[in-house]
């Protein structure tokens, strides 16, 4: 591993731009967006863990968390991603490292659970998986996944911050 995990810095939001929208462009399941998301996000204060992973000097890797909103009520629930690795080093461990050390800064926080929307065989490996009744309204129940931080998952749909459907 000759790459360090950081919080993201001011000088890194172009960086981290590019290397996200190269890292979807050829992402079946993608919306082509996540750039304009994770700007969105920013923009809108909403990004409660922005991490990066830099090798001399480059950023190889990105993983964004902000706040959802559960119909339930329950406070404290976020939702991770996008996560984005350079297309050159994928499945190299750089998303895995980037997944561990976001949920132990947002368990830090205080955090009650995460959420996410992505592919189950994967993300399992995290300590995801969907539970009956927490929704994301309009995704297939096995891909919309939780983890506990610490207390029961709550039930209700989940809502993601307007920044979700940046198109620019």
């Amino acid at each position: 591993m000759n790459y360090i995990l950081r919080n993201e810095r001011s000088e890194d939001i172009k960086g981290i731009s590019t290397l996200t929208a190269a890292a979807f462009e050829h992402a079946e399941h993608s919306s082509h967006t996540e750039h304009f998301i994770v700007d969105a996000l920013r923009r809108a204060g909403q990004l409660t863990v922005s991490l990066v992973a830099v090798e001399h000097e480059a950023i190889i890797g990105h993983v964004a968390i902000s706040p959802v909103v559960v119909s339930s009520g329950v406070a404290g629930w976020f939702g991770l991603g996008p996560v984005s690795v350079a297309p050159d080093r994928q499945g190299q461990g750089i998303g895995s490292a980037l997944m561990k050390a976001a949920l132990a800064q947002l368990q830090g926080q205080g955090a009650a659970g995460c959420v996410l929307l992505g592919d189950p065989g994967y993300y399992a490996r995290f300590g995801f998986k969907a539970h009956a009744g927490l929704e994301l309204p309009g995704v297939p129940h096995e891909y919309f996944q939780a983890l506990s931080l610490g207390g029961e998952v709550p039930v209700g749909a989940v809502q993601y911050h307007p920044a979700f459907e940046a198109t620019e």
